[in-house]
């Protein structure tokens, strides 16, 4: 029986060749992710830092240009970083830093769920009253409009925005702090083989 286990083991061991996979999948979801979060800034960057600013609105964030400066900076070139594999683990942190404050200053007061769902382990009344109102929006689109044209790509959602999406980016992010852009396709990579000196312990 344990020389079975054992010859499973190998056969799974063998895989591990091709670990570089790991890193190099969560860069490539996460880069898309980044990009598109950052050139938002970008694009609007006046309303950028009136949201990050405003306390009534926004997020009331002290030195909200600097903040929206360094939210919309760590975005984008942490996109075009982790595509190429280039100093991972570095643009790793500010990255991470900037999900906290997307956790605790927007989503946190929303719960869990980033889409409204009305039953499970997660749901809050906050997202249980919103069913009960997308079910009455439905009916209305249903009664006063082409509702298989308009739900003809994708069903209708309640945004709760809730720390679903930013919490699982969190832990991708902390996934490639530890393990770096992987080998072979990262830039990371080969840096390390031509310039980094072992440490003698």
């Amino acid at each position: 029986m344990i020389t079975m286990l054992n010859r499973f083991q190998d056969m799974l061991e063998l895989s591990f060749k091709a670990d570089f996979l790991a890193p190099l999948l969560l860069r490539a979801y996460l880069a898309p992710i980044f990009y598109m979060a950052g050139i938002n800034k970008y694009n609007g960057f006046d309303n950028t830092v009136a949201w990050f600013g405003n306390p009534d609105w926004g997020l009331g964030l002290p030195m909200p240009w600097l903040m929206a400066y360094l939210a919309t900076a760590a975005e984008l070139i942490g996109a075009v970083f982790l595509v190429f594999g280039f100093a991972t683990r570095w643009i790793s942190i500010p990255l991470i830093f900037t999900m906290l404050v997307a956790i605790f200053s927007v989503h946190w007061p929303n719960g869990w769920l980033a889409i409204a769902e009305g039953s499970g382990i997660f749901a809050t009344d906050r997202t249980m009253a919103a069913v009960e109102r997308l079910d009455r929006a439905k009916s209305i689109l249903q009664e006063h409009g082409n509702y298989s044209w308009l739900s003809e790509h994708g069903n209708y959602v309640v945004l709760n925005n809730g720390i679903e999406f930013a919490a699982t980016y969190l832990v991708m992010l902390i996934a490639l702090l530890y393990l770096g852009g992987g080998r072979y396709v990262s830039v990371d990579y080969w840096i390390k083989r031509r310039f980094r000196v072992a440490k003698s312990l």
